[in-house]
């Protein structure tokens, strides 16, 4: 009943959004040591729902989803910090702070969430 409601349908995108996030952070970690490996991150989610003038619709977040327009893409990561001689950019430094602010998304999808299922029960009379 509650699926075609688009609050949850944000709060489901952004949830699955951190996710894919989540799995390149940690490839980046992976591959800290890996000559060559350029630290990837991906399309930040509120470009993925931004909004155009003549379009209101909130976008999916991949390019298998009904109504599809900006898929998720995965880009290297412009880093502040210097390469390391074997060519790598990823510092383990700057994906924990993306590793953090993945689990506030996350977390932040399941508050609303939560607050919009409690709202949904209170306008039918359930606790």
């Amino acid at each position: 009943m509650f699926q075609n409601l688009e609050i949850f349908q944000l709060s489901q995108a952004m949830a699955r959004h951190a996710a894919q996030r989540q799995e390149v952070v940690a490839a980046n970690m992976a591959n800290a040591d890996t000559p060559g490996y350029a630290a990837r991150d991906i399309t930040p989610f509120s470009d993925l729902v931004a909004h155009r003038p003549h379009q209101t619709a909130m976008r999916s977040t991949r390019a298998g989803h009904i109504g599809s327009h900006a898929p998720i893409t995965v880009r290297e990561v412009q880093a502040n910090v210097e390469s390391a001689p074997n060519g790598n950019t990823v510092s383990l430094e700057e994906e924990m702070m993306r590793a953090v602010s993945v689990r506030k998304q996350h977390n932040r999808a399941l508050a609303i969430y939560k607050s919009s299922l409690t709202i949904l029960r209170s306008s039918l009379g359930r606790r």
